[in-house]
């Protein structure tokens, strides 16, 4: 591919974040719906969920492709806490998930207030070892995602689990549907996906909360929108910058908002995440497919 129609530049800034001569990369292909990349540096291998098919993947540079889990009961998005465990939403249980070191698998949140969560969607670990995640109802809606049922939870929420106790607790209530979630480097601020657009007439936006006393989300602000698509899943740099998912690509927004430029991917694209030994490579989830590409930045998840 040409510089020209792999990327769409919009901001001259983005010039310094992407490699002119770097190549879009297809590394498999054959699943129905990708979705929740995680990078393993210690493995060397890149985790992701094919929700359809029941089943997460795993590949290995140079090692090819293999089933890393089967069932997954509908695996969405994953993880890693900063013990380097993976966290996983299953759409099937209805539940947050840790996989321990020998295998076994520990459920971490399935309800909350006694009633079932709906699907858990995606999930980010803060440094202090809060997890939080979100709780939108795409893999009740239907049996293609998960298991045909109606919600319990009045609204779709947005949860924290405590490090400590385990306690449950809804920080925001007011999304329509949220979906991927990260904070910014210095997790003073969290962003939040609404897709709710791909069932309701509302803005595509990502919407940003000061994140007070390690628990609590305040001043809720609109951040950006998307033109092409719902935002899905979202990562950032060590400069702030944010790249999320879209239907035409990837696009990247400066700490301030401004639509960067795109990478256009052939599919539509669902999530991504930064790996590699140095985190400057971009791993990419769309539709039946998983790409790479290398940038000129460097991703700030841990571990």
């Amino acid at each position: 591919m040409s510089e020209n129609v792999l990327y769409d530049i919009r901001d001259e800034r983005f010039h310094e974040l992407i490699a002119g001569s770097a190549k879009l990369e297809e590394l498999f292909s054959g699943c129905r719906w990708t979705e929740g990349p995680v990078w393993f540096s210690d493995l060397n291998c890149l985790l992701w969920s094919d929700i359809p098919n029941e089943r997460m993947m795993r590949w290995v540079p140079d090692g090819g492709v293999s089933t890393f889990r089967s069932p997954s009961n509908y695996v969405n998005g994953n993880t890693r806490d900063r013990q380097g465990r993976l966290i996983s939403c299953e759409h099937g249980g209805r539940r947050v998930t840790r996989t321990e070191p020998d295998g076994r698998i520990t459920v971490l949140a399935d309800s909350y207030k006694g009633k079932r969560l709906n699907s858990p969607n995606d999930v980010v670990v803060r440094s202090d070892g809060s997890i939080w995640f979100t709780d939108p109802s795409y893999g009740i809606m239907s049996d293609y995602e998960g298991h045909k049922a109606e919600p319990e939870q009045p609204t779709r929420n947005v949860y924290r689990i405590d490090a400590g106790t385990g306690e449950i607790e809804a920080v925001v209530t007011d999304f329509i549907q949220p979906n991927g979630l990260a904070f910014s480097p210095d997790e003073k601020r969290l962003f939040i996906a609404d897709s709710g657009s791909s069932n309701h007439e509302v803005p595509r936006h990502i919407r940003v909360f000061d994140v007070v006393d390690d628990r609590r989300l305040e001043n809720g602000s609109y951040f950006c929108s998307l033109d092409a698509g719902v935002p899905d899943g979202f990562r950032f740099d060590v400069r702030g910058n944010l790249w999320t998912s879209a239907a035409d690509g990837v696009h990247c927004f400066a700490p301030d908002g401004t639509l960067l430029g795109k990478i256009k991917v052939p599919q539509t694209v669902s999530n991504l995440t930064f790996g590699g030994p140095k985190k400057n490579r971009l791993f990419i989830t769309a539709t039946q497919s998983v790409y790479a590409i290398y940038t000129t930045t460097n991703g700030a998840q841990y571990p």
